[in-house]
């Protein structure tokens, strides 16, 4: 052994008899993961989970966009004016816009939030159910039911 290995050998044996080793956490238990296969990033995972961030922040910028675009009627429905849901609207599409100007990553479609949608959906929601207007009565389930062939719902026509 070198001179080092056997200065820190000597000094894990001192700590050791000490008892410094004694009641660690996790002492006497398996070690977590230890018979999974290997992850290259485990450490990443295991950042997030410690410190209790949303896995979210790993997508590339246009997917978070359009998540965040996604959640917007979650987002606004406990803000209490109208003023401050275009507020929101206005800033998630100030970040959409910017994206746009020099979009990074991956080649994904993001629209900008029209607000005048965001807001009526809003009214609507803290409307009082007496006075919201009736839902319409659902098709009957023949009527419903139209053979459209395989297309991408992205290219479907309405109708």
């Amino acid at each position: 052994m070198n001179g080092w290995e056997a200065s820190v050998e000597a000094q894990i044996r001192s700590a050791q008899e000490r008892g410094e080793f004694d009641n660690l956490p996790g002492m006497g238990k398996p070690i977590p993961g230890r018979n999974l296969p290997y992850d290259e990033s485990w450490w990443i995972k295991s950042f997030l989970e410690r410190e209790a961030l949303p896995s979210d922040l790993l997508l590339p910028t246009p997917l978070q966009l359009r998540r965040k675009a996604e959640q917007v009627p979650d987002e606004v429905r406990g803000l209490p004016t109208e003023e401050a849901v275009r507020s929101y609207v206005a800033d998630l599409n100030a970040e959409i816009f910017a994206w746009l100007r020099n979009p990074e990553g991956p080649r994904v479609v993001v629209r900008p939030v029209n607000a005048d949608d965001v807001v009526r959906r809003w009214r609507e929601e803290r409307r009082p159910a007496a006075t919201a207007p009736a839902a319409p009565a659902p098709a009957p389930a023949a009527a419903r039911r139209t053979r459209r062939g395989w297309w991408p719902p992205w290219r479907r026509r309405a109708g």
